[in-house]
């Protein structure tokens, strides 16, 4: 889990559309919108004020003798490459062993995790990926776009993220683990991303949990920790832009919310933020701007369409419903969840022909396709790149009439 924090537009203030709900981060969409934004080399070291890593004691990768003695035990032994994925998989998860348990509260290292036995998804992923590493595997991060859902968190909305672990057996074959409650992902937006990217996301992740106490000092070291680290991480850029509005730091908060978008073009969190500070200090017209920025990226996103149609389904309103999902289902084919989606409407409107050759269409993606999955169904999955489907590849074919 990856954490970035959002302020919502209340009371009689504009809002975006039908409002937080359907504020969505694309995969691949960039949002259109000119800022203008120059970076400033005197706020930027009012941010980043810092020559060194303020922590350089705590390595989220390293290991206890206790957990190198289990790995040595149970998976030194074993020949195959695979063999040792899946001997990982069963000590890290099996009740006969770890047993490891999600918790979205807090983010650990290697060795917390493992004492406590407990973590969010980059926690157990700090765990596996110096384990596996341990072993002799080839073990990297990676970061997959969700569906976004916003929680509530000591009067801070926030939006978790997620976090695997892959690698590679050979050119063609790679593993990919999983640790995750039910989750739905944006499938096919997997990105491999460093250690540095990795420990940048840690120091994120206790930000925002500082920030959920209300323990600002604390949140703005470690945001300012990451960002010395990974200078272009937009999640933190976010963040500590969040932090410096609650603490009245308005220029820098301006500034934080622009290097966010700057980092990453696609990062609608940001826009709604900046949206959001330009119509609270009476900025209008600019705040228009950035709304109707956002509201033409959401008209570009399917997965803005498919909450749309999800929402509408649960008010039994399936004209809109049906219109929504078929608008997401053309701008993305490869996400059994639209198919899924639709398929309940034809079946509330009677017609289970069609209900059911979606039903089949959403199958086939998730047998036919390794890199499509549910993880909280597949917390282990070998890939052959040869089976990859890409999004509009031939082979699935849906007619709107």
């Amino acid at each position: 889990m990856l954490v970035e924090v959002f302020n919502k537009l209340v009371g009689g203030q504009h809002k975006l559309v039908l409002g937080v709900a359907l504020l969505f981060l694309g995969a691949c969409n960039s949002i259109d919108l000119e800022t203008g934004f120059a970076r400033n080399e005197d706020l930027h070291s009012q941010v980043i004020d810092q020559t060194t890593d303020l922590f350089p004691e705590i390595n989220p990768l390293a290991l206890s003798d206790e957990i190198m003695q289990l790995v040595d035990e149970h998976v030194g032994p074993i020949y195959s490459e695979e063999g040792k994925v899946e001997k990982l998989q069963e000590l890290l998860y099996d009740e006969d062993y770890l047993n490891l348990q999600y918790t979205d509260s807090q983010t650990h290292t290697a060795i917390e995790a493992f004492a406590q036995q407990e973590g969010n998804c980059l926690s157990a992923m700090n765990l596996y990926v110096a384990m596996a590493r341990y072993a002799g595997l080839d073990a990297n991060f990676q970061t997959v776009e969700v569906q976004p859902a916003w929680d509530r968190r000591g009067g801070l909305l926030v939006l978790s993220k997620h976090i695997n672990a892959t690698g590679r057996f050979s050119v063609q074959r790679r593993y990919v683990v999983d640790f995750t409650p039910e989750i739905a992902l944006q499938q096919l937006t997997s990105s491999v991303v460093s250690d540095q990217y990795a420990r940048g996301l840690y120091f994120n992740n206790l930000g925002v949990e500082a920030m959920v106490e209300s323990d600002y000092a604390q949140a703005m070291v470690y945001f300012k920790n990451a960002l010395f680290i990974e200078p272009e991480l937009s999640i933190a850029w976010n963040n500590i832009g969040a932090a410096y509005n609650r603490l009245g730091e308005k220029e820098l908060a301006e500034y934080s919310y622009q290097m966010a978008f700057n980092s990453d073009k696609t990062n609608a969190t940001a826009v709604n933020n900046l949206a959001k500070f330009y119509r609270t200090i009476g900025n209008l017209q600019l705040a228009g701007e950035y709304e109707i920025a956002i509201e033409r990226f959401n008209n570009r996103n399917p997965y803005f369409h498919y909450a749309r149609g999800q929402a509408a389904l649960d008010e039994n309103d399936l004209d809109t419903a049906r219109v929504s999902f078929r608008r997401a289902l053309r701008l993305k084919q490869a996400e059994p969840d639209f198919y899924l989606g639709l398929a309940q409407v034809y079946e509330r409107q009677g017609f289970d022909t069609q209900a059911n050759a979606l039903k089949v269409a959403a199958q086939n993606l998730l047998t036919g396709n390794t890199g499509i999955y549910r993880p909280s169904d597949q917390k282990l999955r070998i890939i052959d790149s040869a089976e990859i489907l890409r999004n509009g590849a031939p082979g699935i074919t849906i007619r709107f009439d």
